[in-house]
């Protein structure tokens, strides 16, 4: 203990005694008040001196590859916007994601956890689900909630769309946005539109299919206001709300999660800015999503909040790749959305915030959505609760650029939540089960150091590495099995 801390712990104690003296008489009651408040300061010095309030925006793009931005390597898709963040901050290219389907990965974002540990891994929420979050789960919005933040979600939450399980009953003071999928109809997903790539180009050519071929609703709060909601306008209504929701609450920290419902199929944009050729349909959708982060950003810099605020942007999962021209790019990475390959699970990522983040610089060590919540709680007043198990660690040396090498061991689970993999060091183990009982299990090993895009399986010739890493992989995976928590189940 240092000389300081033990100086403010005699301080307490003495303001504390004399406080309790029931000797005093009452003439000495500014006395006593004299010494509340210095007692307030001495407490507040005392509750991790040097750290404050920070705002946070988190914009979560859906199904966006590693390959569409061009600040990661697209030649085809401007993101200017998105593209100065990170020359104003830091882009981080080894960034994980807990699953490669949107509602595991969504839950993982939020908890901290990995999806099997609160038991949302089985694969994504659908209209007719009868489970979600469970509000006993202490978010990253219940977190800042808890320090007097204003807190708000505007967009898809696919976290269960009864109200025990909606944004207000998981720290968020107001909901604005679609309940699961934009694909999905209200109230049982029946008569879904299918038709692969080839349908998806005719329904960009009818904008109003948004209004005829899809069910799929819009929440305020706990309410439906709008049945169907128009998909055209819901990535720019959403920024509406993040917008004066910031404009609101300039004056007292704040959270906002902005999880857009694009790029998920099916794609829409305002009709004034869409490109009539469906081969143009997913690069319109993302740069329509670039402008309006930019909106956010300019907004954050027109209130001086610039120098208190962190953005960060990324998305849940890779690419979907059998919709082509509908789908996105994983860039260099194998495979896409659905796969434990790296396109299915490592994700862009860009952070930004003027005052924090290292300008114009670049991370490679390993990261994951599930280091957010601790990693941002690190920077607040506040410690999170000791008796919730997470799986994430303190990555804001990373954030910060002060620090490496946070992480070493990342499992990898399947859109099924069947463990699969694990990635340690620059090591990647992968263990596919068989499909039929004629099949045997294919083992894959690969050095992403040399090898990003996973064609090289070196199993063969590391059995050692193979033997301890799938030993490591089963440990882990055993002490998350075993500390699971349930899910909110419906009665």
């Amino acid at each position: 203990m240092d000389s300081d801390e033990n100086d403010r712990k005699k301080k307490s104690f003495w303001a504390i005694s004399w406080l309790n003296d029931d000797r005093l008489p009452v003439d000495h009651v500014n006395m006593k008040t004299f010494a509340l408040s210095l007692l307030f300061l001495i407490k507040a010095s005392f509750f991790l001196p040097g750290k404050d309030k920070v705002n946070v925006v988190l914009i979560f793009a859906d199904d966006q590859g590693y390959g569409d931005l061009g600040c990661f390597g697209s030649k085809k898709i401007k993101t200017p916007n998105i593209d100065q963040m990170a020359k104003e901050g830091r882009k981080f290219t080894n960034f994980m994601v807990a699953s490669p389907v949107c509602t595991p990965s969504r839950a993982a974002l939020l908890t901290g956890c990995y999806p099997k540990r609160v038991g949302l891994h089985q694969h994504v929420l659908f209209p007719s689900s009868t489970k979600g979050l469970h509000p006993d789960e202490y978010t990253m919005a219940d977190h800042f909630k808890s320090m007097g933040y204003a807190t708000a979600c505007f967009g898809k939450w696919h976290l269960g769309h009864h109200p025990e399980t909606l944004p207000r009953q998981n720290g968020f003071d107001h909901y604005f946005g679609i309940p699961y999928s934009n694909d999905m109809n209200h109230p049982d997903n029946k008569g879904k539109p299918r038709g692969g790539h080839a349908g998806m180009d005719v329904l960009w050519n009818d904008p109003e299919s948004t209004l005829t071929k899809w069910k799929t609703p819009l929440f305020e709060n706990e309410k439906i206001i709008e049945l169907p909601v128009d998909q055209r306008t819901i990535t720019r209504r959403c920024t509406d709300r993040t917008i004066s929701f910031i404009e609101k609450n300039k004056e007292k920290p704040f959270f906002v999660y902005v999880p857009h419902s694009m790029p998920h199929i099916p794609l829409y944009v305002p009709d004034e800015i869409r490109d009539p050729n469906p081969l143009n349909a997913y690069t319109c959708v993302i740069e329509h999503i670039d402008a309006e982060v930019g909106r956010i950003i300019k907004t954050i810099k027109d209130l001086n909040l610039e120098e208190k605020t962190i953005v960060i942007y990324t998305t849940d999962n890779g690419p979907w790749l059998p919709f082509k021209h509908h789908g996105g790019s994983a860039g260099p990475l194998r495979e896409g959305k659905g796969t434990t390959f790296e396109g299915g699970q490592r994700v862009p990522c860009v952070m930004w915030g003027p005052s924090r983040i290292p300008a114009g610089t670049v991370c490679g060590d390993l990261m994951g959505t599930i280091d957010l919540l601790p990693s941002l709680a690190s920077m607040t007043p506040k410690n999170l609760p000791a008796e919730k198990k997470i799986d994430g660690l303190d990555a804001s040396g990373l954030i910060l650029g002060k620090s490496n090498n946070t992480r070493s061991e990342f499992l990898y689970y399947t859109s099924r939540g069947i463990l699969e993999g694990i990635r340690s060091g620059d090591w990647k183990l992968l263990r596919k089960k068989p499909r039929n009982k004629n099949q045997k299990e294919t083992i894959m090993l690969f050095d992403l150091a040399k090898d990003l895009g996973e064609q090289n399986n070196l199993a063969t010739y590391q059995p050692a590495i193979v033997a301890r890493l799938s030993v490591l992989m089963e440990e882990l995976d055993g002490e998350i099995e075993e500390n699971s928590r349930s899910p909110w189940l419906k009665n």
